[in-house]
């Protein structure tokens, strides 16, 4: 039980009306208990925002946080090599160690840059270290072991599982951590993609996921080489197949969906099917540039994420945010999307994404209080007569002050609260270290 004013703020509600209100923001029990004028109650805590943004903490919906520490060593190469070459023997070289080690890297980053809330796929195997390692940092995550049934044979044995462990394994991760650490840590099922997935897989989790109302975590449709390898496995285009398997629906979120024509854009709308866009790894593993603008003007909701370390090299929504929009621009024309989308990309569409469309992704009583404090004196913030085109355009990672999760500050003054980042640093170094030696 505990409260904290946020006083002196520029609060960005990013409400349905965009609401821009000066003054503060009373947090009592982990909820936002008043907005504007200063309430008369005692807190247990006051910081002064000095005119800083205030908003809600961005949502990425799509992360690997066991790749962090694969950081620099996946460089430059195509996606289905960088899997083969890279990616899986490094997933297969993991250990709860070195999980919890990449954990806790990837969280201190997210946090410090005001990631709030993601959604995550793991490797196959070890997962328990990763849930462990991620409620330790406070930081609200939705987390899911990743289930390969379908590898060639050439796969690493570590990686190599049959279907009935796969959703064993998965459901019992699930009924062990959903909902726990007072709700911040849930349980998804996270088929990696249709190419590593049998089709006996991708139908038990669409039950499952009925039956659990989990959200199903997957990647649909990043580069062509991908979509012609699932036509010849199933004849069908990438998401004309997860709909015929079943997980055609509400709760399934699809990563990158990149090459998605016509007819795909109208099934993951009619479908309600999440699409999560990664603009930053699909430039640096050559995947394309999404039709973000055309499916949202259909009604799927995007939301972003900054994918894996080990194919974008940071964690950094802000770089994002940018990115969605300027990609846009130069693919169709200058506001195709604009600032003020990316910003609702990258806090209500995540919510909504994660189902926590009524807890988080804006600022108003009595949704949970997952709150950055941007500041606002930096030169290259200047003079920002428009903050939504501040924020999306010309603010950074090292720009958030405050980050708060559930009423719990995490981030003060630039400096994370739980989390030692030089010591995670170092041991993160010498896990990686230890990691590529057992390559």
């Amino acid at each position: 039980m505990s409260s904290t004013l946020i006083r002196n703020a520029t609060i960005l509600t990013i409400n349905d009306s965009w609401e821009v209100v000066g003054g503060a923001v009373s947090v009592r029990n982990g909820r936002i208990d008043s907005i504007g004028p200063e309430p008369p109650e005692p807190h247990d805590r006051v910081i002064d925002a000095a005119g800083g943004f205030l908003l809600p903490g961005f949502v990425q919906t799509h992360i690997h946080l066991c790749q962090t520490l694969f950081r620099g060593y996946a460089d430059d190469l195509k996606l289905m090599d960088w899997l083969r070459l890279r990616i899986w023997p490094m997933e297969a070289a993991h250990t709860p160690a070195s999980l919890r080690a990449a954990t806790h890297l990837a969280c201190v980053e997210l946090l410090r840059g005001g990631t709030t809330s993601i959604l995550t796929m793991e490797t196959v195997h070890d997962t328990d270290a990763v849930f462990e390692a991620a409620a330790e940092t406070g930081i609200r995550a939705t987390i899911g072991k990743c289930m390969m049934d379908a590898l060639s044979p050439d796969a690493p044995v570590r990686l190599r599982e049959d279907t009935r462990r796969s959703i064993d394994e998965s459901l019992a991760l699930h009924r062990r951590w959903d909902k726990t650490s007072n709700g911040r840590i849930r349980s998804a099922f996270a088929p990696r993609f249709a190419v590593s997935c049998s089709r006996e897989l991708l139908e038990a989790v669409a039950s499952l996921s009925g039956r659990e109302l989990a959200l199903v975590h997957t990647h649909a449709a990043e580069q062509r080489d991908e979509i012609e390898i699932v036509r010849k496995l199933s004849g069908k285009s990438n998401i004309e197949y997860l709909a015929e398997v079943g997980l055609a629906m509400p709760r399934l979120c699809a990563a990158h969906c990149v090459w998605v024509e016509e007819r795909e854009q109208e099934l993951l709308a009619a479908n309600d099917v999440k699409v999560m866009h990664c603009p930053g790894s699909n430039l640096k593993l050559g995947s394309g540039i999404a039709a973000v603008p055309e499916m949202l003007a259909r009604g799927v909701c995007v939301s972003l994420g900054a994918d894996g370390a080990a194919c974008n090299n940071h964690l950094d929504m802000f770089t994002e945010m940018r990115l969605a929009a300027t990609l846009q621009a130069m693919r169709l024309q200058p506001g195709a999307l604009t600032a003020k989308q990316v910003l609702w990309m990258a806090t209500r569409n995540g919510a909504r994404t994660l189902g926590l469309e009524h807890e988080i992704g804006s600022i108003q009583v009595g949704r949970r209080a997952d709150l950055i404090v941007i500041d606002r004196d930096r030169p290259h913030l200047q003079p920002g007569p428009d903050p939504y085109s501040t924020i999306a355009y010309a603010a950074r990672a090292e720009d958030v002050r405050l980050t708060m999760v559930d009423g719990e500050i995490l981030v003060n003054d630039f400096a994370p609260m739980r989390l030692d980042p030089r010591e995670i640093a170092l041991t993160a170094r010498r896990e990686a270290r230890a990691l590529a030696g057992r390559l």
